[in-house]
C-alpha cells in the first residue's frame, strides 16, 4: 500500500475516491429517511433504491464503452460534476410531490457513476502499473470502501438531525466538487486508441469470450454477488426476529465494516503469492462459512465475531478478483471488461435482494438463508476448479 501511496497520481485519485465515496455514504441513510418523512410511504422510499439500480442493469456496458474510447481523465471529471449537478436536485424537494425529482436525481447520479467506476478501475493500473503497486492500490482501496462504510452511513444520520437534509446535500455537492478537482490535478495519460461505431462494446465481449479465466471468473462473482444480495436482504428481518432489533443490527453492520479493514491487508500479503482459483476459492468458502455461523446465531457474542469474518473474507474475494480482471486485460478494453463486470454485480445483486425474501416467504427464512449460503460455498468451489492455479503475472499495457 506505502509502494502505491508513493505514486502522486495514485494519491489523488485515492483523496478523489476517499471523498466522493463519503459524500454518498452520508446520504445513503438520509435519502430514504428523508422520503419517509415527506411522504410517509414504504412504496415511495424503496424506489429509492430502484433508482440506484436502474442504470447499472440498463446502461451499464456502455459506461465501459465511453471508458475505453475517451481520455479517462476528463471522463472522470465530467461525471463528478454531473454527479454534483443531480445531487443539487435534492434542494429542490420540500413536500410529498416533489418526490419524483429524488428519484430523477438518484438516476442521473447512477449514471454518472456507472461511467465513472469502469474509467476509475481501468486508469488505476495505467497510473500505478500491473504489479505489486496494484495490489497494495487495491487493497488500500478495499480499507477506503470499510472505512467509509463504518463511519458514513451513521455518521450521514446524526449529520441529518443535527444539521437537516439541506447540509447534508450541500456537503454531498462538495464532496463531488473537490473530487473532480483531484483528479484535474493528476497528469494527463495516454488516451485510449479511438474507434467509431458499434464494434465498441463488441470488442470487449470478444475479448471476454477469448480468455476463458475472466469469463468464468464472471460467472463465480455472479452467483456469489447473487448469493451475498440475498443474506443482506435477509439481515434485517433476522436481526429484528433473532438479535432483538434495529440496535443491533446497527452493531452487525459496524462489524461487517470491521471486517473490510481486517480484510484489506490479509489480502495484500496474499494476493502476489497465491493462485487466483485457490485464493479466490478459499475466501469464498470462508465467506460462505461465516454466512453460516450468523444465521444460526442466537445472540450478538456469535454473531458480531461472525459480521467481522464476512467482511473481511467477502472483501479480499472482491479485491482478489478485481485484481485478477485488472492483470488479465489489456489496458485498451480494460473499461468494457470492468463495466460488464460491473453490470453483472447490479444484476445479480438486484435479483439476489428480490430472491432472498420470495424464497422466505414461499419457505422460511431459515431455507432462504441456507441457501444462499450453499450458493456462495458453490461460487468458491467453482473458482478453485474453473480458475487458474498458478499466480497471475502482470499484463504490459
Amino acid at each position: 500500500m506505502i509502494e502505491a501511496l508513493r505514486i502522486r497520481d495514485f494519491r489523488l485519485l485515492w483523496f478523489a475516491r476517499l471523498i466522493s465515496l463519503l459524500g454518498a455514504w452520508l446520504m445513503a441513510v438520509a435519502i430514504p429517511a428523508y422520503v419517509l418523512e415527506l411522504t410517509g410511504s414504504l412504496a415511495a422510499t424503496g424506489l429509492t433504491l430502484a433508482a440506484e439500480f436502474l442504470p447499472p442493469v440498463l446502461i451499464g456496458p456502455l459506461g465501459g464503452v465511453l471508458a475505453d474510447q475517451w481520455d479517462r481523465r476528463r471522463l472522470m471529471i465530467a461525471t463528478d460534476l454531473l454527479r454534483a449537478v443531480a445531487i443539487a436536485l435534492l434542494l429542490l424537494v420540500r413536500e410529498p410531490g416533489d418526490v419524483w425529482l429524488v428519484y430523477l436525481a438518484l438516476i442521473a447520479e447512477s449514471v454518472g457513476t456507472v461511467v465513472f467506476r469502469p474509467a476509475a478501475q481501468a486508469n488505476t493500473p495505467a497510473v500505478v502499473g500491473t504489479g505489486s503497486a496494484l495490489t497494495g492500490a487495491n487493497a488500500l482501496n478495499a480499507i477506503t470502501d470499510g472505512t467509509v462504510r463504518l463511519v458514513g452511513a451513521p455518521l450521514g444520520g446524526v449529520l441529518l438531525g443535527v444539521a437537516g437534509f439541506g447540509a447534508l446535500v450541500w456537503i454531498d455537492i462538495a464532496t463531488y466538487v473537490v473530487s473532480a478537482a483531484a483528479i484535474l490535478m493528476t497528469s494527463r495519460l495516454v488516451t485510449p486508441v479511438r474507434h467509431r461505431g458499434p464494434v465498441e462494446l463488441r470488442a470487449g465481449l470478444a475479448f471476454l469470450r477469448t480468455d476463458r479465466t475472466l469469463t468464468w471468473l464472471l460467472v463465480v462473482l455472479t452467483l456469489f454477488l447473487a448469493a451475498n444480495a440475498s443474506l443482506s436482504a435477509l439481515l434485517v428481518p433476522f436481526g429484528v426476529r433473532v438479535l432483538g432489533g434495529s440496535a443491533q443490527i446497527g452493531l452487525v453492520m459496524s462489524a461487517l465494516g470491521v471486517g473490510f479493514l481486517l480484510g484489506a491487508p490479509l489480502i495484500r500479503r496474499l494476493i502476489d503469492r497465491t493462485p487466483p482459483g485457490y485464493l479466490l476459492g478459499a475466501l469464498l468458502a470462508a465467506t460462505g462459512a461465516g454466512f453460516v455461523l450468523l444465521f444460526t446465531s442466537r445472540s450478538l457474542v456469535t454473531a458480531l465475531p461472525a459480521a467481522v469474518l464476512i467482511g473481511g473474507f467477502g472483501s479480499a474475494a472482491l479485491v482478489t478478483a478485481q485484481t485478477t480482471v485488472q492483470r488479465r486485460t489489456p489496458n485498451p478494453v480494460l473499461g468494457r471488461v470492468s463495466a460488464v463486470q460491473f453490470t453483472g454485480e447490479a444484476v445479480a445483486t438486484l435479483l439476489g435482494a428480490l430472491a432472498g425474501p420470495a424464497i422466505t416467504g414461499a419457505l422460511s427464512l431459515t431455507a432462504a438463508a441456507y441457501l444462499a449460503c450453499a450458493a456462495t460455498v458453490l461460487s468458491g468451489l467453482l473458482a478453485v476448479l474453473l480458475l487458474p492455479r498458478t499466480r497471475t503475472q502482470p499484463t504490459p499495457a
